[in-house]
């Protein structure tokens, strides 16, 4: 096996590791030598991977937003109107976290939402956070180029990462929800897509246009200070 090949496998086994005692002891309980044990490997390689139990959940947080790429993207159509796709999307990233909703608290801590500059909760480098993050916005800005009609022209630009947004909160949403089987966070996808798609398309009427392109210079002015 090739060394890079050698290194990835060790990195998977770590994650699955880390994934089986998460869920058996819960994560406070493991340990950085528990997991290295159940990976098969020493504590000291288990560290040269991973800096600690938040490092290796930002890891497997990452992997999932790549599932949740592949998951959603093949279910874009062309011609499909924007809630649709938006429902899709959002509804894929419940189907990919929902076998982990015990670590959703560590997902905000450690890698989900996005925090003001200048402060770090993940372990991952800011350019590895940044690369996850325009991943994921890609994803909505392929479901804004698919859809018809298309959205206003002034908004369109900067409603991938709005959409992102939405998908943030969706999220906040599932961690807290306590129902069987996050059933309120699916409820609350499929009533607000559409109501944001509506939003989008009566942005061209004057009032809502006002109150939509105030979000966006809020982002704009956001995403300056990155």
């Amino acid at each position: 096996m090739a060394a890079g090949s050698k290194s990835e496998a060790t990195r998977r086994r770590l994650v699955e590791a880390a994934t089986s005692q998460f869920r058996t002891l819960g994560f406070e309980r493991t340990t950085m030598r528990g997991i290295a044990a159940e990976a098969g490997v020493s504590v000291g390689n288990a560290y040269y991977y991973f800096s600690s139990k938040d490092a290796i959940v930002a890891e497997l947080y990452r992997s999932l937003q790549n599932e949740h790429r592949s998951a959603a993207l093949p279910q874009l159509r062309e011609g499909h109107n924007l809630g649709e796709h938006l429902r899709v999307i959002l509804q894929a990233n419940l189907d990919v976290l929902a076998p982990y909703h015990s670590l959703g608290h560590q997902f905000l801590k450690t890698a989900a939402l996005p925090v003001p500059p200048g402060i770090r909760t993940s372990s991952l480098p800011a350019d590895a956070e940044q690369v996850g993050r325009g991943k994921s916005i890609a994803v909505y800005r392929q479901a804004v180029q698919a859809a018809r009609p298309q959205p206003p022209l002034a908004v369109r630009d900067d409603l991938p990462e709005l959409l992102w947004l939405v998908q943030m909160g969706v999220t906040l949403f599932w961690v807290y929800d306590s129902s069987p089987g996050q059933a309120r966070s699916r409820r609350l996808v499929t009533n607000t897509a559409p109501l944001v798609a509506k939003l989008v398309i009566l942005s061209r009427l004057p009032v809502v246009r006002n109150i939509v392109e105030d979000v966006v210079k809020l982002l704009r002015g956001a995403r300056s200070h990155d």
